[in-house]
């Protein structure tokens, strides 16, 4: 029952944060919805295409409900979410906190290693923004030096160890989840970042 309310709540929070970066590039309502359903479903598809098991979307309507509803709720709000400016990063936030755990758990329900539920994880979590960036022309944020995919890898190596000794798995969840939306937030706060691979000519400035 958690699994489903969080895996709905996480839908929901992408799917509006694929129309709002729609509505910046100023796509149409059919583009813009578009984007939002890739953005809340794309990262499972992936994981479940690698899985070699049913997409899940495509067994669960509550799910393409749950695309189409916060894409709706996106583009009906949007003039009130544009007053908050951070409001794109909130929900964006609260998708990644989700999805890397909920990814990572159906990875170690298949069987999977650690290692591959915690890229199972981060895939989940991080590929409906690659997506959704690349749809609208822009470079994935996972790509760049904000601490993304880092805060999925941290929370999920934490949801590892909470999951080994086994305590209580939906407050595990709970915790990890958390975790990885605390992450985001202060990286942006304080303006942490992670540092850009050089081109060769700093390279060379850098040897004079």
């Amino acid at each position: 029952m958690l699994l489903s309310i969080l895996e709905i709540i996480g839908v929901i929070s992408f799917g509006i944060s694929g129309v709002l970066t729609a509505a910046n590039r100023k796509l149409d309502y059919f583009g813009a919805t578009v984007v939002a359903f890739f953005t809340a479903l794309g990262g499972g598809t992936i994981r479940d295409l690698l899985l070699n098991t049913e997409i899940v979307w495509m067994q669960n309507i509550n799910l393409i409900s749950s695309a189409f509803g916060g894409a709706a709720l996106g583009i009906v709000f949007r003039k009130h979410l544009y007053k908050w400016r951070s409001t794109l990063f909130i929900f964006d936030t609260i998708g990644l906190g989700l999805f890397s755990v909920l990814g990572m758990q159906k990875g170690l329900d298949f069987g999977c290693a650690p290692i591959v539920a915690l890229m199972l994880g981060v895939i989940s979590a991080s590929f409906g923004g690659v997506i959704r960036d690349i749809l609208c022309n822009r470079i994935p944020l996972i790509f760049r030096e904000e601490i993304y995919a880092t805060a999925a890898l941290g929370g999920g190596i934490l949801f590892l160890i909470l999951h080994h000794f086994n305590w209580l798995p939906q407050l595990d969840m709970l915790i990890s989840v958390l975790v990885i939306i605390g992450i985001r937030l202060l990286s942006v706060k304080f303006g942490w970042k992670m540092p850009n691979l050089k081109n060769d000519e700093e390279l060379e400035n850098d040897g004079k």
